[in-house]
C-alpha cells in the first residue's frame, strides 16, 4: 500500500523525554484504474496545466485540482478516493523522497575533504590535490572522489508511526526524512 506525501517540515513532541519527528501531508487521492493491485492515480501538485493533463482528466472525468498522475500500489479494488483507514493500524513505513539537491560542488562539500592551509601565498584552499597515480595504471581510477553532482537522488527511510489524523491527513513519523519541506514523496506501509 502506497500512499503520495507532501513533507511539511520537523518538529518534536512535548513529552518527557521529547522526540523529533516529521510531518507528512498525505494528499487527496483519487484512483483512476485499477489492474491487478496496481493503479492510476491522480493528486494535487500545484503545477500547470498542460494538453497532456487536460486530455486525461477527461478521460478520468476529474476536477481541475487533481492536475498530477502517477502509478502506485493500492488496496482499492475500484474507481474512486484512495483508502486511508490502513495508515491507523501502520506501526513503521518506509518513506521515499528526493534528497535536497545541491548542485555541482566540490570535494570539500561533497566528500568532506579537509582542503589544503591558508597560509600566505599558499595555493591549495579547496582544492582536490594530486588525483594521478605512477606511470601504471595511468589514468585515473573509476569510484576516484571528484567534483560532481552533489545531492538529488533518491532515499528511502524506514520510520516508526507516532500518530496519523484522518480529518486532516497529517501524518507524524518519528526522526527525520530526506528532502526539502514542500518536498513530493512516497509512504509505503511497512508493518
Amino acid at each position: 500500500m502506497e500512499f503520495i506525501v507532501e513533507k511539511i517540515g520537523m518538529s518534536r513532541t512535548i513529552c518527557v523525554p521529547s522526540i523529533p519527528v516529521t510531518l507528512l501531508k498525505v494528499l487527496d487521492t483519487k484512483v483512476c484504474e485499477v489492474t491487478d493491485g496496481v493503479a492510476i492515480v491522480s493528486y494535487s501538485s500545484g503545477k500547470k496545466m498542460n494538453k497532456t493533463i487536460e486530455g486525461k482528466q477527461k478521460k478520468y472525468n476529474l476536477s481541475k485540482e487533481f492536475n498530477r498522475f502517477a502509478t502506485t500500489s493500492v488496496s482499492n479494488t475500484d474507481v474512486g478516493d484512495l483508502d486511508l483507514t490502513l495508515l491507523n493500524k501502520a506501526k513503521i513505513v518506509r518513506a521515499t523522497f528526493n534528497t535536497k539537491g545541491r548542485g555541482f560542488t566540490g570535494v570539500v562539500k561533497r566528500w568532506n575533504f579537509a582542503g589544503g592551509r591558508a597560509s600566505h601565498g599558499h595555493r591549495m584552499g579547496r582544492r582536490t590535490g594530486s588525483i594521478g597515480n605512477a606511470e601504471w595504471p595511468g589514468r585515473v581510477q573509476p569510484g576516484k572522489k571528484m567534483p560532481g553532482q552533489y545531492g538529488n537522488v533518491q532515499n528511502s527511510v524506514k520510520n516508526e508511526v507516532v500518530s496519523f489524523d484522518d480529518k486532516t491527513g497529517i501524518l507524524i513519523l518519528k526522526g527525520s526524512i530526506s528532502g526539502p519541506n514542500g518536498g513530493l514523496g512516497r509512504v509505503r506501509i511497512a508493518k
